[in-house]
């Protein structure tokens, strides 16, 4: 029996679909299953080193009341307003700062991109050997100059570890912020600051009234990203605080870690995770809902 010959439509289509199979492949493989896994291992008593016992929604429950869990879920969040309210502010000013072309600004752009490529463990590093008390140069070439008098505890204090944290995500992650900006920026139509310029506009009603609004799609991506970002972080805490002082900063991943690896229990840790892919998925449906309303606007 001879095979029937496949119409161009239909060819198409096979072939559409032979090109999407990999990426399909790939998700179902890094997230989906992933996902699966950690959401059975929630529902049981699992430790690393003994036998798993399943227990249903006992470590939800447990969750529920964990004040450990609920404080480290409110200094995530604080955290998570703060960086995001500074990387914007710093990034729109950036890229206020370079989205016409001039000469010099090349290099701008280059230098505040250049921190993007530099890992959050060697960046967290950097910043210990800058200005930890034991290591530090910084604190060093302070007692050497006379100005101060004995130890610099800067991460011994909740204010001033959470302070250099966030200086510190700000100059590492705001170049990428500042780059999806200013191509935001730069496909607005000229059009538009024509008119506000015959107006009479000042650069702060432009960009109040123009820029911002017609920014909304990038700036809500950019809060997405940031959001999520922030809620994820891990290394900066690990390498520079560690949880400290008195626990005051221990994110949530931080405390998933410590419920796998250092308490050895699997099952509560994945039900963490779950609980904040929760979380994070309310959170970006917020934010595309908002768009979404102001652009029906």
């Amino acid at each position: 029996m001879s095979r029937r010959r496949l119409g161009p439509r239909a060819r198409r289509q096979r072939l559409g679909l032979l090109l999407v199979a990999p990426a399909v492949v790939l998700v179902l493989g890094m997230f989906v299953l992933p996902v699966v896994v950690t959401a059975v291992m929630s529902l049981y008593d699992w430790s690393l080193l003994g036998q798993r016992r399943f227990v249903g929604l006992a470590n939800y429950r447990r969750l529920a009341g964990d004040g450990a869990f609920l404080d480290s879920l409110g200094f995530t969040t604080v955290y998570t307003v703060i960086v995001t309210a500074a990387l914007f502010v710093v990034g729109v000013a950036l890229a206020s700062a370079v989205r016409h072309r001039r000469p010099g600004v090349g290099l701008l752009r280059t230098a505040y991109v250049m921190p993007v490529v530099i890992g959050f463990a060697t960046a967290s590093y950097l910043t210990l050997w800058l200005l930890d008390d034991r290591i530090g140069i910084v604190p060093d070439l302070l007692r050497r100059l006379g100005v101060v008098d004995g130890p610099v505890s800067v991460f011994s204090h909740y204010g001033t570890a959470l302070t250099v944290v966030v200086v510190l995500v700000v100059w590492k992650t705001v170049g990428l912020t500042m780059l999806l900006l200013m191509t935001g920026m730069q496909a607005i139509s000229k059009d538009y600051y024509e008119a506000a310029q015959v107006d009479g506009a000042t650069r702060a009603r432009v960009l109040r009234s123009v820029t911002l609004p017609l920014l909304r799609p990038t700036i809500a991506l950019v809060l997405i990203l940031t959001v999520i970002g922030s809620y994820l972080a891990f290394d900066q805490f690990f390498i520079l605080t560690q949880g400290g002082p008195d626990n005051s900063t221990i994110p949530v991943v931080y405390l998933i870690y410590r419920a796998g690896f250092i308490d050895f229990n699997l099952g509560y840790s994945a039900a963490m995770s779950i609980a904040l892919m929760g979380i994070l998925l309310v959170l970006t449906s917020i934010q595309l809902l908002v768009l979404r309303a102001g652009e029906d606007r």
